[in-house]
């Protein structure tokens, strides 16, 4: 291996994981204390935008969803939409007994 290939395979077998899941630790020290900090508005809100953000991270770096290709994309958006419509019906149902 060359220079250039060790520096590549050191980038993105060591640094890459490490910057997400720091980024990962930041969100999840946001949550903790936006969650017991008292007084604060809109918990919920801010609780289901922190997790969007973790979520999104996982999906983007180390599913490897922002370099794949389109048809992948598109199976991924499909299996969240059918993931909300299972919430969604699951919750309709609870609601209405």
């Amino acid at each position: 291996m060359t220079g250039v290939d060790k520096r590549r395979v050191l980038r993105t077998v060591l640094l890459e994981p490490l910057i997400v899941w720091v980024g990962l630790c930041a969100v999840l020290a946001l949550t903790y204390a936006y969650a017991n900090w008292p007084g604060l508005p809109l918990k919920l809100s801010m609780s289901l935008l922190f997790a969007a953000i973790k979520g999104a991270l996982v999906v983007v770096f180390f599913m490897e969803l922002g370099k794949a290709s389109g048809i992948i994309r598109i199976a991924a958006a499909a299996g969240v939409l059918w993931a909300s419509f299972l919430f969604l019906l699951t919750f309709a149902d609870l609601l209405t007994r």
